[in-house]
């Protein structure tokens, strides 16, 4: 095993030689800043705009998620990821009990303390992650939306919670933009989870919708544009049908981020930057996507860096606009 949570796994892990290594707070929230430099993600860039003194909670809880993500998906741990899940979870209810002994616990411990955070969240995203090992292709809509109240509306809470936003209107609204920008990444990585991971999130009905079978999406997207499948198709023939499948897809995932624009004037003001950047992030992958007409099969639509600077701009001037 070389990948870095495999080598971290040797140090902290169930496995570790004798009793599992425990840092002290400090360097505990020292491990969990290193988790997420080493991650350059969307979630890095807007923790860098944050107050300072919710910086490193975000880390902690960065740090809990990366780390149960990859416990789940990591090749290198292939045949491991049940078992290192259930390890995962009784670290988080140790820690909820006050006896933290992983560095991301220890530092999560105070965080929880702080803002009162509850387990549920946590629970709900390692749920997630043990159905991805079981669960591999979605057949309706409705499904898939189960999946991302664990894989997705969790996290968007527990920031809820940090920010000091307690009600239930809000966190319906935080779901909205969470499943919005889960169903966003499903849609702009298609080729990359079926080669990757075997999975295919595009539901079946609206594949089926428009003559696409997801096996022959999966099967065609291992194989090399020009080879011909075993049923006869090729990548350009059921281009058209994939087309359409995802112009549906993007098309029932832009009112979900029109219906969380309405949690911003709900969050204190110096966190609306931090909310807007995502949700506008989001939407320009989905502009992206439509400008492609819809194809990310041969290609992944990406925001590019001058991207990204445009979206910070208009982030913090929409705030001081009053918005």
């Amino acid at each position: 095993m070389t990948s870095p949570i495999a080598d971290d796994l040797r140090r902290f892990g169930p496995d570790a030689p004798g009793s599992s290594e425990t840092l002290g707070e400090a360097d505990a929230r020292g491990y969990v800043r290193g988790v997420l430099r080493r991650h350059q993600e969307n979630f890095a860039v807007a923790t860098r705009l944050l107050p300072r003194h919710l910086r490193d909670d975000f880390a902690a809880v960065y740090g809990f998620c990366r780390w149960a993500d990859d416990l789940g998906d990591d090749p290198a741990l292939r045949g491991r990821h049940l078992d290192l899940l259930a390890w995962w979870r009784d670290e988080l209810h140790a820690c909820f009990t006050g006896e933290p002994r992983h560095p991301v616990f220890v530092a999560l411990r105070p965080t929880v303390e702080k803002h009162g955070l509850p387990r549920r969240p946590f629970d709900d995203l390692i749920d997630a992650f043990v159905q991805d090992q079981s669960v591999t292709r979605y057949e309706t809509w409705d499904q898939l939306l189960d999946y991302c109240r664990l894989s997705a509306d969790p996290v968007g809470r527990l920031v809820l919670r940090m920010w000091g936003v307690r009600d239930e209107a809000a966190d319906a609204l935080s779901d909205a933009t969470c499943t919005a920008l889960q169903l966003t990444n499903f849609w702009q990585d298609v080729r990359r989870d079926i080669l990757e991971c075997d999975r295919v999130y595009l539901p079946r009905e609206i594949a089926s919708a428009h003559g696409l079978d997801v096996e022959t999406l999966a099967e065609l997207t291992r194989r090399d544009a020009a080879a011909q499948a075993a049923s006869g198709h090729t990548l350009s023939e059921l281009l058209p049908n994939f087309r359409g499948a995802v112009r549906e897809a993007v098309g029932r995932t832009w009112p979900l981020f029109e219906r969380g624009r309405a949690l911003w004037p709900r969050v204190p003001r110096r966190q609306r930057v931090d909310l807007r950047l995502f949700t506008l992030g989001g939407e320009a992958v989905l502009r992206r996507i439509e400008r492609r007409n819809h194809d990310t099969w041969t290609a992944r639509p990406r925001v590019g860096r001058w991207g990204r600077a445009g979206l910070v701009l208009r982030a913090v001037s929409g705030v001081a606009a009053g918005g």
